[in-house]
């Protein structure tokens, strides 16, 4: 009897270690969701969404007719110029203070998101949770959806085929623009949307396709690079790397100065509100359902034009005019002079003015700060800096620009020189990498959020002087 109640014992006992085991690894599995559920960006979003759906529901249904403002003649005929009529999430732009990413202004961001290491640049990916969250990832989080893009960053072979296929001397927009739209044969988007997805969960293959996009695009745009300027030489990437240091891996450039500089200048170009050329272009191509990789390749297309994105390829090559004449030791005398010379001949400074900022543009600022820190002597951040003297005195005694201050073009190809990325042509492609992380940012949320299709009212010549004559007669 001693010994059956002895086995029986052992036998309890053993029943409540492994009823004790399993509740142990039952507690570690959810201790790990948890932190899986943390550190993964698609399961915060799913958890955010409904609270902004409610958010937009509320304010439709209780202020939907409030007045936002009065539309003139002048802004109908000068491009909407003013004109209230976006709804963009991720940034917003003020005039005297500039962008600000989710309610951060750029110092803020550059002292709050995580870098590579304590003291550097921000990392892209960061911005990117936060564009989406509108929260502050930590570095565990950042880390997190850097090794997810890595795992996303696969290019099918059609898609080189298809920048093969054009002349090596197209517009690098031209090719990068190509192999985004051979990309949108894998949209995630446009298949489920064929199998009839509901429209409660059109965000999720847009996520999908979105970080498949952002994920993929340093590798379309080094092929670009090297098809183009370095005969074909194609360099793989580095999986220990970050998403900024890698696409500066690729393009051939290892200086550590560099990976932050790519860091930085991926970072503060993603977005710019809703209203400039290429995110409205975005969104609009987006609002028809069009999936993310059309929505971007039309994106791509604004960006190209001379008064946008191909901008920050004029500064450079005006720059380098100025230096052509006069040489590096130029004197503000002479600087003067070619700027009156270049006014007088019917053209633009490139890199100075924006259409709504009435302050020197703090994305200048943040990469003047990073050229005195890691370039006070290149002669070009020289002759930059006393363009900042000289050009705003200029831009005013006109008295028709309203803001003669400098831009983010007006900094970033000279600091892109500095560290041997010279062909100024590819800078644009540079900047749609970047651009890639706000619109692809905002078109989760206008899914999300179930935007519907764009569709503004224009209107004729006749109509608006017919307008205009009742309302003097009233």
């Amino acid at each position: 009897m001693v010994f059956f109640r002895s086995v029986s014992l052992l036998s309890k006992l053993r029943s409540h270690a492994t009823q004790q085991s399993s509740s142990l690894r039952n507690s570690v599995r959810w201790l790990q969701i948890q932190t899986s559920s943390d550190l993964d960006l698609h399961s915060q979003l799913k958890e955010l969404i409904p609270e902004q759906q409610e958010r937009l529901k509320k304010l439709k249904s209780e202020h939907g007719k409030v007045q936002l403002g009065n539309i003139t003649v002048d802004m109908v005929i000068g491009g909407m110029r003013g004109m209230t009529g976006l709804l963009w999430e991720t940034s917003l732009l003020d005039p005297d203070e500039g962008i600000r990413f989710r309610g951060l202004s750029i110092p803020e961001c550059q002292k709050l998101l995580p870098g590579a290491k304590p003291d550097g640049e921000p990392l892209p990916e960061g911005l990117l949770w936060l564009l989406l969250t509108g929260k502050v990832p930590s570095k565990e989080q950042v880390d997190a959806l850097s090794k997810e893009l890595r795992t996303r960053a696969t290019v099918p072979d059609y898609v080189y085929k298809a920048i093969d296929a054009l002349p090596v001397t197209a517009h690098p927009m031209t090719q990068f623009t190509s192999g985004v739209m051979a990309l949108q044969v894998q949209s995630e988007f446009q298949k489920a949307y064929e199998k009839g997805i509901p429209k409660a969960r059109y965000w999720e293959p847009t996520y999908e396709d979105s970080l498949n996009l952002i994920a993929r695009l340093p590798l379309v745009a080094s092929y670009v690079y090297r098809r183009i300027y370095k005969d074909g030489k194609v360099i793989p990437s580095d999986d220990s790397l970050d998403y900024g240091a890698n696409f500066s891996q690729l393009l051939g450039f290892n200086d550590p100065k560099m990976l932050e500089l790519m860091r930085l200048y991926v970072t503060i170009h993603t977005d710019h509100e809703g209203g400039n050329v290429s995110a409205h272009t975005g969104h609009l191509v987006a609002s028809a359902l069009s999936d993310p990789y059309l929505s971007f390749a039309a994106a791509l297309n604004g960006l190209a034009g001379p008064l946008h994105g191909l901008a920050n390829q004029e500064v450079l090559l005006w720059i380098k005019s100025v230096v052509a004449e006069f040489g590096e030791n130029i004197t503000k005398d002479q600087l003067k002079d070619f700027v009156w010379k270049t006014l007088n001949n019917g053209k633009v400074v490139p890199g100075f003015g924006h259409g709504v900022l009435r302050k020197t543009d703090p994305r200048y600022t943040c990469q003047r700060e990073f050229a005195l820190k890691h370039l006070p002597d290149d002669p070009l951040f020289q002759l930059v800096s006393n363009l900042y003297e000289v050009v705003p005195p200029i831009l005013t005694e006109l008295g028709k620009v309203k803001n003669p201050w400098p831009n983010v073009d007006a900094h970033s190809g000279v600091l892109l020189n500095h560290f041997g990325l010279t062909e100024a042509r590819y800078y644009t492609v540079l900047f749609g990498v970047s651009r890639s992380i706000g619109i692809c940012s905002q078109l989760i949320w206008d899914r999300a959020l179930g935007l519907p299709l764009e569709r503004p009212k224009s209107v004729t010549m006749e109509w608006l002087e017919n307008y205009c004559k009742k309302a003097a007669s009233s």
